[in-house]
């Protein structure tokens, strides 16, 4: 009770010091912005995996892609993609050509579309942890 009755009266005491404080009406003619110049900082921001694709374009990277970029390849869905993910980084394009334990037909299936790879440096966006068979994305 005591407790009680001391919040109480700090409660009294704290809205009679408000209620005796004179306020002024705001008025906004007093201040002038006019000297302030305003400081902008432009700034290009790009990731390390935007600066990638934009390097590649619509190609297929064959050390920074995932089994699921093979999705539009008639063919390629899952066995063959899951081979050129695991026995990458490629120097070249060609290179795919020399994967062990490929079929002709595989290999005439990545004679033809040759066209749509490119190789590019391994980029850690893309190859954290190297799991390139199911990295998470699944836009």
């Amino acid at each position: 009770m005591k407790r009680l009755l001391c919040l109480f009266s700090a409660f009294v005491i704290l809205l009679a010091t408000l209620m005796s404080v004179n306020t002024a009406p705001a008025t906004a003619g007093a201040w002038t912005v006019s000297s302030v110049q305003p400081i902008l900082a432009e700034a290009n921001v790009r990731n390390k995996a935007d600066d990638k694709l934009a390097e590649i374009g619509d190609l297929i990277d064959l050390n920074n892609s995932s089994v699921r970029s093979f999705l539009d390849l008639k063919g390629f869905y899952p066995v063959l993609a899951t081979k050129i993910v695991n026995n990458g980084p490629y120097g070249n394009v060609e290179e795919i050509l020399n994967i062990p334990g490929l079929s002709d037909r595989q290999k005439a299936r990545l004679e033809a579309n040759l066209d749509k790879f490119t190789v590019t440096e391994p980029t850690e966006a893309f190859v954290y942890g190297q799991n390139n068979v199911n990295n998470g994305n699944y836009d």
